[in-house]
């Protein structure tokens, strides 16, 4: 009986690392700041210590910008050679610094150019713009040029209004350039910077992959692979900035990693009209399909079916490329819809209404009632009095019929729980 369970419990473990395991694959197309220390493979080493995967190809030829590479045969060829889940681009250095006039004209045009061939090979890659950082003392060859390039922060500030912009427009940024000047302000004992103050050392290549992780996995790189030359204490510290850049801040990014989750109620409003309440989560768009070949991309439409009848409704919600779908067996009936007799003393405010109703009452008024469109006693109450508030605290969102007795007979008012 022990080996059982011992079995059991391991089979369980492994199934739950199977469920939480996520693959996902990137090509990297960048310069030296991305083939320095091999920060591709970083990044996989990283998410296979997570218990995760990262498929990765690249192409970085040195000193390569945008323009380059939009017209780069090798690049091209490994854009279009499968659909990846995302596609790295990083610009030279240098240019996203410059004036913004010049960054007009020398950047945007080629991420853009980039971006459509990548949407044009899977329109569901993400264009991932890796925000680099500014040289440790600003780019004193371009200084005397423009002001904001003569110290570190000025470069900085323009390199990430660059990245951000274009990250706006086309995809998402991965802010390694803000996790790096955190580590400055923050940790300014961990060397970023290799000797010409301007490429990474495996220290800051290590928090550039980390930064990674979490934007591509939307997960924590805390406790994860650490190479070999790097202590266990900076790395510690660089994990954290990463996840605190990145995790904390997705919407400054343009990451938007929330589950789509479908969902729908339903009621009968009229014979044989349906009245569908979208309760999605997370999604912008819908298809529903109503199960007697008629279709809908309304977020929460009313269907008449033509005949009595038992049908499959299906609602499929969509964010971008995210969805997931929501189904229902809904039995419609024309002979169990009520019929509605009205009195004018009979009043209900606010109608919708949310927790708390008000009901005017006719005269002689004996039991309140409320029922569902197919005729199912939902609740009761004694009228008290000619005005009585009700809590609806406990009844679901829907359409009801709220009806009264009298000694004329019983009254009936629609109620709209909201």
């Amino acid at each position: 009986m022990l080996k059982i369970n011992s079995l059991f419990l391991l089979l369980l473990c492994l199934c739950q690392f199977s469920w939480s395991q996520t693959s996902k694959s990137a090509l990297f197309l960048g310069n030296s700041y991305t083939y320095v220390n091999n920060l591709p493979q970083l990044v996989a080493d990283i998410a296979t210590s997570k218990g995760d995967t990262l498929d990765h190809d690249s192409n970085a030829p040195g000193g390569y910008t945008l323009q380059g590479h939009s017209t780069n045969a090798t690049s091209l060829t490994k854009i279009n050679s499968r659909p990846w889940d995302y596609v790295v681009l990083q610009e030279q250095s240098q240019l996203p610094s410059f004036p913004p006039n010049q960054v007009a004209s020398d950047v945007y045009p080629y991420a853009d150019s980039l971006h459509k061939k990548i949407q044009a090979n899977d329109s569901c890659t993400t264009s991932l713009f890796y925000m680099t950082w500014g040289r440790k003392n600003g780019d004193q060859a371009n200084c005397a040029n423009y002001a904001p390039l003569c110290t570190y922060a000025g470069m900085q500030a323009r390199l990430r209004t660059s990245y951000l912009y274009m990250g706006q427009k086309y995809g998402e940024v991965a802010p390694a350039g803000a996790a790096w000047k955190l580590t400055r302000d923050q940790n300014p004992g961990i060397e970023l910077y290799q000797a010409d103050e301007s490429h990474p050392s495996l220290a800051g290549s290590y928090l550039v992959a980390c930064v990674f992780y979490a934007s591509m996995f939307a997960k924590s790189p805390v406790g994860a692979y650490i190479p070999a030359g790097l202590n266990s204490t900076d790395a510690a510290i660089l994990q954290e900035n990463a996840r605190k850049v990145v995790l904390d801040s997705l919407d400054n990014w343009f990451m938007d990693t929330a589950a789509v989750a479908a969902a729908f109620t339903q009621v009968q409003s009229n014979p044989l009209e349906i009245t569908f309440s979208n309760t999605s989560a997370h999604a912008k768009t819908w298809h529903w399909d109503f199960g007697d070949g008629n279709t809908s991309s309304s977020a929460s439409p009313v269907h008449t079916y033509t005949t009595d009848g038992t049908y499959i409704v299906q609602l499929v919600a969509y964010r971008g490329c995210l969805s997931d779908t929501a189904r229902d067996t809904l039995t419609v009936s024309s002979t169990g819809f009520l019929e509605v007799k009205e009195n004018q003393d009979f009043q209900i405010f606010p109608n919708p209404a949310q927790n708390l109703v008000t009901v005017r009452l006719p005269r002689q008024s004996q039991n309140l009632t409320l029922k569902d469109l197919q005729g199912r006693e939902i609740a009761v109450w004694k009228a008290q009095s000619r005005e009585m508030h009700l809590s609806l605290s406990q009844i679901p969102k829907g359409i009801y019929l709220l009806q009264v007795t009298t000694r004329e007979g019983i009254f009936t008012r629609k109620l709209i729980k909201i």
